[in-house]
């Protein structure tokens, strides 16, 4: 008989009982308990979320000690939470000033004070004076027939065109814990990996929690469409009959915290204004491996797999951090090649674990730009919610005088154009070899649907150049060669209008 496991729904006047929170084996929940309830409002404003920063802070240290699993008895997490664009209230060019002169404390007080302004969101709703303040989105009741709606909508997960704006509209913006949930259950990890049903769910709250609403593209949104992707990529039959369970876990995980805490702006602009997450990873790599690093915060934090031998753990939590760092599109050039390499050599062995790890980290880069690749009227609202991420980005460093990042300018780019260059240059190059490792009737669909795209998007711009411009265009259109070269070199430098942010691929701990 299948056991379909469901979700608790627990009295809001009631607390968890502690022998609940307590168990580590799998727990039996009613038949009658919702898959869809909303999390409870108050498990939500005592959650400890991701991880301090500040330089006087010994969670600096434990951060960069992170694969340590000593420094875990040693330094604990403090209470914070991220709730709203972290920069818009923000003077950037305080961050560049510094005391010529006097003592040193008087040097270090202005700058304790701006660190303490970085992340004053993220201790927001842990302030005693703020706690009492009610969430601004009030939490809805779902009736019976949308609940219905998204449990019929999870029977044809695995079809390409699944609507994940509709599904999150039908779970009340809980797409990214449902669905998640759904995918582990349905592969029967939960169970496999004896993953303690509570502590799951949990973790799984905290990360839609952590993923910044207000970011236009950057949101659980995304990170559930991602997810759903990889999940179509992992039914694929080169993958389906070679992949064990601990890749799927892995793969599953990777998809759904990915961009784990995504502040809504590229990597070069965290640079220029001295961010301390910048700091903090010297430059390099600075997102993923925040995204990396959040995620296993809150894996140990929830203790999701502390029922593993601490080596399993750390060697899932290495492993889950390659994937992360993978999507890194600034190194997508190398990372193109050695899967070139590996198919003109036809060298693939899936029943290696370094290959099988690799071919991981390729899917999870596709399903992270493979917005191009979705039928239109999907692909249209992802292009368009990515664009403004950037136009979003470009206002604020309008505003503080900062030098304006390639593509973030709205009076300069369109969509189209930005979309065109991204889909020629990055998108079509990766899905075209994906599509020779796993020629399939889904890597065709998505080839035609990124063809029809692109086409769709060419025709937009023709209707909306003027007729001079068409006349001045088509004189410039001598000169191809700097053209395509300019073309070029600003699709791999803003190749973020696929779905990711201006992002540097390092290596992973993994090579094959």
């Amino acid at each position: 008989m299948e056991v379909c496991y469901q979700l608790p729904v627990l009295p809001l006047d009631r607390p968890v009982p502690k022998h609940v929170l307590s168990r580590r084996g799998a727990i039996s929940f009613s038949s009658s308990s919702s898959l869809f309830g909303a999390p409870d409002p108050r498990q939500l404003s005592q959650r400890r979320g991701a991880i301090s920063y500040d330089s006087s802070d010994q969670t600096a240290l434990y951060i960069r000690m992170l694969g340590d699993v000593r420094v875990r008895s040693q330094v604990g997490f403090e209470p914070e939470r991220r709730s709203s664009h972290p920069y818009l209230c923000i003077d950037f060019r305080t961050l560049h000033t510094r005391l010529s002169c006097g003592s040193t404390s008087a040097s270090s007080g202005p700058e304790r004070r701006v660190h303490r302004l970085l992340s004053f969101q993220r201790y927001l709703h842990s302030s005693r004076l703020l706690r009492g303040v009610p969430q601004q989105i009030p939490l809805h009741i779902l009736d019976e027939d949308y609940t219905g709606q998204a449990r019929c909508m999870l029977e044809k997960v695995g079809n390409w065109n699944f609507d994940i704006f509709r599904f999150d509209r039908l779970t009340n913006g809980n797409s990214l814990i449902t669905l998640t949930f759904h995918l582990l259950n349905q592969y029967g990890l939960v169970e496999l990996f004896q993953l303690d049903m509570v502590k799951l769910w949990r973790f799984l709250v905290m990360v839609q929690e952590d993923y910044h609403s207000n970011n236009p593209y950057h949101n659980a949104v995304h990170a559930a469409d991602v997810t759903q992707a990889m999940y179509c990529y992992l039914r694929e039959p080169m993958l389906a009959k070679s992949l064990t369970s601990y890749d799927i876990l892995l793969g599953l995980l990777a998809a759904a915290t990915h961009d784990l805490d995504h502040p809504g702006v590229n990597q070069p602009f965290l640079i220029k204004t001295d961010h301390y997450l910048a700091t903090l990873y010297r430059n390099t790599s600075v997102l993923e491996n925040h995204h990396w690093k959040s995620a296993v915060g809150l894996l140990r934090e929830t203790g999701l797999f502390s029922h593993l031998p601490a080596e399993d753990s750390l060697n899932m939590e290495r492993e889950l951090g390659s994937l992360i760092l993978a999507t890194d599109i600034s190194r997508q050039n190398e990372y193109l090649s050695r899967f070139r390499i590996h198919l003109d050599q036809n060298n693939l062995c899936l029943s290696n674990a370094s290959h099988r790890h690799f071919i991981l980290q390729m899917a999870l880069k596709c399903a992270d730009i493979c917005n191009p690749c979705r039928p239109w009227e999907q692909s249209k609202q992802w292009s368009e919610k990515v664009t403004e991420e950037f136009f979003q980005q470009g206002d604020i460093e309008k505003k503080h005088k900062l030098e304006v990042s390639p593509l973030c300018d709205r009076e300069m780019n369109t969509v189209g154009n930005i979309q065109i260059g991204f889909m020629t240059y990055v998108a079509e190059p990766l899905f075209a070899e994906w599509a020779r490792f796993s020629d399939t009737r889904l890597s065709q669909t998505m080839l035609g649907h990124m063809g029809l795209n692109k086409a769709s998007w060419g025709g937009l711009q023709q209707e909306q150049t003027p007729v001079s411009e068409e006349a001045e265009a088509s004189i410039a259109s001598a000169d191809t060669g700097d053209a395509a070269t300019a073309a070029r070199r600003d699709a791999n430098t803003a190749a973020v209008a696929g779905g990711t942010s201006s992002k540097e691929i390092p290596q992973g701990s993994r090579e094959s």
